[in-house]
């Protein structure tokens, strides 16, 4: 099968690593990927797909603006796109949204060449709505309905999310639900040099980007409450935009350890592997990569209930916070893990199984290729009745 996977390289987001993980898993499998990015048209860099660089086509999309939350193509990027297609024919197109323009231009530009298009939407949501971010994505989802209901299948992560989706108007029959997995594999429990490196007993992580929807100075503002015992560490490892505002209030206390963006995976491997208690203080999500890799690894989880991170984690396979409450109820949690640290152990133990069961890469792709042989048979079935 042929697969045109159009999706991101860069900036270093959720979505940059979907697509890298289960692009090089299709190719594993025996596909073709042709994989459609938004890069200078000149740029042949593969770093993010190092592993498979040699065996993927890469079509360069030329944008205006890109960021880890919404890209800006230019004017060319729509016939590039179109041209593309038509020479590399593929059997069908899987687009990683990416918030652009050219997402609501794809439902047209697919029918106009009779391929099959499927969608997946990442987009982090609370259906509660309980804060401005959860409202901001509330309209996003709002906006993007109407084209969603246009593609052939839309993927998303949890029948929360799907419920949200069928408010908005779009169809059971074009969603989905395959939520995002894990290589179980890679991201097992192991030996771990980490603790002995940052001198820690306990060691508590957060894992992500540094931005107001991801809470972590409620998180910081815990653990400066709590005055953990010697011993404790809590290591901040990502970037972005807060970093600077973060360090200036909270960089001066050794106890916090300002890890920033690692790009080795193993290096994060093996720092998950050391870690007791992984938090994740997010006000909105979709399903969290981060939160499966560490509960994969056997880590304890702390996490709110939005998204489907909540969902992962229930019935005790992890510990989920009101993300209205998160600093009073951390200032609890936090110190009972170094108290009872059986109980990091046990529910760790318990986070694991959660996703063998559930969230394995594998599972992912098994469902993945279903999909994408119902989508191409029903798209012949359209076409032949015309």
């Amino acid at each position: 099968m042929h697969i045109a996977w159009l999706g991101k390289k860069s900036p270093a987001c959720g979505n940059v690593i979907y697509s890298r993980e289960i692009t090089n898993a299709l190719l594993d499998r025996g596909h073709r990927v042709s994989f459609m990015h938004f890069a200078p048209e000149s740029d042949s860099d593969n770093e993010e797909m190092e592993e498979h660089a040699q065996e993927t086509q890469d079509v360069a999309l030329p944008f205006l603006y890109k960021s880890t939350i919404y890209t800006v193509p230019s004017l060319r990027a729509n016939k590039i796109l179109v041209d593309s297609l038509r020479s590399l024919k593929p059997d069908l197109i899987h687009a990683s949204l990416a918030i652009s323009p050219l997402d609501f231009r794809l439902p047209e530009i697919c029918a106009e060449l009779d391929l099959p298009l499927v969608a997946t939407f990442h987009q982090p949501f609370d259906l509660k709505r309980r804060n401005l971010a959860s409202s901001t994505q509330q309209l996003t989802y709002q906006i993007y309905a109407p084209s969603l209901a246009d593609y052939n299948q839309v993927i998303i992560f949890s029948n929360i999310q799907k419920e949200l989706l069928n408010k908005l108007g779009v169809p059971n029959t074009r969603i989905a639900v395959i939520p995002n997995g894990v290589d179980s594999d890679r991201y097992s429990p192991g030996a771990s040099n980490i603790k002995k490196e940052l001198k820690a007993d306990v060691l508590f992580l957060y894992q992500g980007r540094l931005a107001a929807e991801k809470n972590v100075e409620a998180l910081l503002k815990a653990w400066r409450k709590c005055r953990m015992p010697e011993g404790c560490k809590l290591a901040i490892v990502g970037t972005g935009p807060l970093l600077a505002g973060l360090k200036t209030f909270y960089g001066n206390d050794p106890s916090i350890v300002w890890m920033g963006y690692i790009a080795d995976e193993q290096r994060r491997i093996e720092i998950l592997r050391g870690t007791d208690v992984f938090i994740l203080p997010s006000l909105v999500e979709g399903l969290s990569l981060s939160l499966l890799e560490a509960m994969s690894c056997g880590v304890t989880c702390i996490a709110t209930d939005v998204g489907a991170d909540g969902e992962v984690i229930e019935n005790g396979a992890g510990i989920i916070l009101d993300s209205h409450k998160v600093t009073s109820q951390l200032c609890t949690l936090l110190p009972l893990f170094v108290d009872h640290p059986e109980m990091a152990k046990i529910i760790g133990m318990k986070a694991r199984q959660r996703v063998l069961d559930r969230y394995t890469l594998m599972k992912n792709i098994d469902r993945l290729e279903v999909l994408y042989e119902q989508t191409m048979s029903q798209q012949w079935v359209r076409v032949s009745a015309f």
